[in-house]
């Protein structure tokens, strides 16, 4: 594992890498469900908290998931902007009174019930982000497809997500490699490159690379055919981990969790916390 390793599965003796695939599954699922249906800020709030507590004890580094946060964050920041190009008043029709911080030009008012609504969406990728990326660098690939095979789906698509996860690591570290190589020859792709320069140079790589996987797709899927995979309605699995009282534990935390999430609807009439009422 290097500098550049992202989205790759990270050996490690950290409580949660011990837990069984099948749990953090459902604790992930569970949770993302949670946490993407309600708008309670107070809810929203503490699994934020909780999300980034399990971040920090599943002892992940910054540099192995700083490429993927970084990407998250642009497309996030464009996604709440996006949101307020289309409907700057959005926030206002939800929680039905309007108190407005600055005028602007025409349309496009500044109201502090819109803030709080981007607000609310900023949490959740704060609550979810780190789950999702807790689950695929501490859980082992072939542990991920059992995981995905006791949970009632076919062995075949489970293997086929086991292995796209599996090189995911292998498609990027030939990305930098190319990269480096580049930069060698005296084309200039670091940071001290011009943008223009480096998008230019980005592309040149990602279209050879693409055609590098399909071809390596190929050759596996042929050997996985020549090995008579698939003949069989079911198959048995090496890495499947037997369950612990630990992993009953966190499917139970997420079924309380999820629970309450749903309860709050009663708590507040809806989806949402309106605190301007």
């Amino acid at each position: 594992m290097n500098e550049h390793q992202t989205l790759g599965y990270i050996p490690d003796n950290t409580a949660i890498h011990k837990l069984n695939g099948t749990a953090k599954l459902i604790f992930l699922i569970l949770l993302s469900v949670a946490c993407m249906t309600t708008y309670d800020t107070r809810f929203l709030l503490g699994m934020t908290v909780f999300s980034l507590f399990l971040f920090k004890l599943s002892n992940i580094k910054w540099h192995q998931i700083s490429f993927v946060v970084k990407f998250i964050f642009v497309f996030s920041l464009l996604n709440i902007i996006a949101v307020y190009l289309f409907a700057p008043e959005y926030g206002v029709d939800i929680y039905h009174s309007r108190t407005v911080l600055w005028e602007g030009i025409g349309r496009f008012t500044l109201t502090q019930e819109q803030l709080f609504y981007e607000f609310n969406l900023v949490l959740k990728y704060f609550c979810t982000i780190p789950l999702v990326l807790i689950f695929l660098l501490t859980t082992n690939p072939s542990e991920f497809a059992s995981s995905l095979n006791r949970l009632g789906v076919s062995y075949k698509i489970s293997y086929a997500v086991a292995l796209a996860i599996r090189y995911i690591p292998d498609i990027q570290e030939d990305f930098f490699d190319i990269s480096l190589a580049q930069q060698a020859r005296g084309f200039e792709m670091s940071k001290k490159g011009k943008l223009v320069q480096r998008i230019k140079g980005t592309a040149q790589i990602v279209l050879p690379l693409i055609f590098s996987s399909l071809d390596r797709i190929e050759t596996i899927s042929t050997a996985m055919e020549l090995r008579r995979f698939g003949e069989k309605k079911k198959r048995t699995w090496y890495a499947e981990r037997p369950y612990q009282s630990s992993d009953f534990i966190v499917i139970g935390l997420a079924v309380c969790l999820t629970v309450f999430s749903f309860g709050l609807f009663k708590v507040n009439g809806g989806r949402f916390y309106n605190p301007f009422h």
